[in-house]
């Protein structure tokens, strides 16, 4: 997957801007993902690109939409160093998958990584290297298995 470079504390108002939380239409709100933070975004995004960004990724307000248009848009992971608490549990909930690595530093823009979950690390095949991340919680890749929290709790209903 290619990678696309985003700084420090990126805001949930940089993901999505207040001004198209007018709307829940997952495809709407994928077509203005990261567009303050830079112009045209969506267009750029192929299917399975990721974001990789420093702290705090997700910070400020608690919206939902945030982490849906960034899957909407077919990121298909985020990788930062942190994550802010409530976009972490939204990102879950909503089935995108995030990852905690200590190393995002060593990861530029374009370069192509490759995800190994069950190894918990990151193949940079650019550069030849390889990075662990956090492990994921049990119920939380159950959660991503499913889809996604509403998906998760229709299958256990069943």
């Amino acid at each position: 997957m290619r990678v696309f470079k985003f700084a420090d504390n990126i805001d949930t108002d940089l993901i999505i801007a207040a001004r198209y939380l007018n709307t829940s239409d997952e495809k709407i709100l994928a077509k203005y993902v990261m567009e303050d933070a830079r112009a045209g975004f969506f267009n750029e995004i192929k299917e399975n690109d990721c974001i990789v960004a420093g702290e705090n990724f997700g910070c400020g307000s608690s919206r939902e939409h945030a982490p849906i248009a960034l899957k909407a848009a077919n990121i298909k992971c985020v990788i930062a160093k942190s994550f802010a608490r409530i976009f972490y549990r939204n990102a879950f909930n909503t089935g995108l998958l995030i990852l905690e690595c200590a190393d995002c530093d060593k990861i530029d823009e374009n370069d192509e990584i490759e995800i190994d979950l069950n190894k918990g690390e990151i193949k940079n095949i650019s550069k030849k290297e390889k990075y662990n991340f956090s492990p994921i919680p049990e119920f939380m890749q159950e959660l991503l298995k499913a889809g996604g929290l509403i998906e998760y709790a229709s299958k256990e209903i069943k």
